[in-house]
């Protein structure tokens, strides 16, 4: 039987390659963006995916109401983020607000609803996508790695809870990877080369870069990870 696979904020950039992915790996994939569901619907007939939904995660209600669009799936994978890029003393409320309600509450939301099916059959893949900046600190981005940290603590703390059921938690932490979210600076030859100068590899890393350890940890073959944290950057953080 096909495995089922919800990975939020799916219709670009790592969250659509990895659904791509998963599709010619034969699992039922669906599709999922904020609000545009003609655009996820485009994505699904592009790649193949099962299904296409919306769920607006700065709204609890509509988070708590996605698993009635989708049903129980197999694999849960957290992508869909929000990165307001602020200095530490001009953060407003409302970005602090924001940036929290969307990349930890939502998460906790999506794994306290999609869990239960899990625990009952034996069998369950959660990740979520964290960041290099869980590591490093980038003088514009202090709260929303805030947030990322945040979610690795939730990913150490459920990951013990839930492991003697089948069930694995691990998160994947991408750097600089070329999306719509860092197109200003990957197309301006002058902030892409100032980056990828601090990056050992010497590039940006491409969004599919991102894709085989979540094969790797929603498959059986990752089936004694969990708890952990896998940091694709090219070494960045370093």
């Amino acid at each position: 039987m096909k495995k089922k696979i919800l990975i939020t904020g799916s219709t670009q950039g790592i969250g659509k390659a990895m659904a791509a992915a998963f599709v010619r790996e034969g699992y039922d994939v669906i599709v999922h963006c904020t609000s545009n569901l003609e655009k996820a619907e485009r994505i699904k007939t592009e790649i193949g995916a099962w299904k296409a939904v919306t769920a607006d995660f700065s709204k609890p209600e509509e988070v708590k109401e996605l698993v009635t669009k989708t049903g129980a799936v197999d694999c849960l994978v957290l992508n869909a983020s929000v990165q307001n890029k602020q200095r530490w003393d001009e953060i407003d409320e409302e970005s602090m607000d924001l940036q929290f309600t969307v990349n930890v509450k939502s998460s906790l939301l999506l794994m306290q609803a999609y869990y239960p099916a899990m625990k009952e059959q034996g069998w369950g893949r959660i990740v979520t996508v964290g960041s290099t900046n869980q590591y490093r600190n980038h003088p514009e981005l202090p709260m929303y790695a805030a947030t990322k940290c945040a979610v690795m603590s939730l990913v150490k703390n459920i990951a013990k809870q839930v492991a003697p059921f089948g069930v694995t938690v691990n998160n994947i932490a991408p750097g600089a990877i070329a999306t719509p979210r860092n197109a200003a600076i990957y197309e301006d030859d002058e902030k892409r080369r100032a980056v990828e100068s601090s990056i050992p590899m010497g590039r940006f890393g491409q969004p599919e870069d991102c894709v085989g350890a979540v094969l790797l940890l929603c498959s059986d073959a990752g089936a004694y990870i969990t708890g952990s944290d896998i940091v694709m950057d090219g070494g960045l953080r370093l």
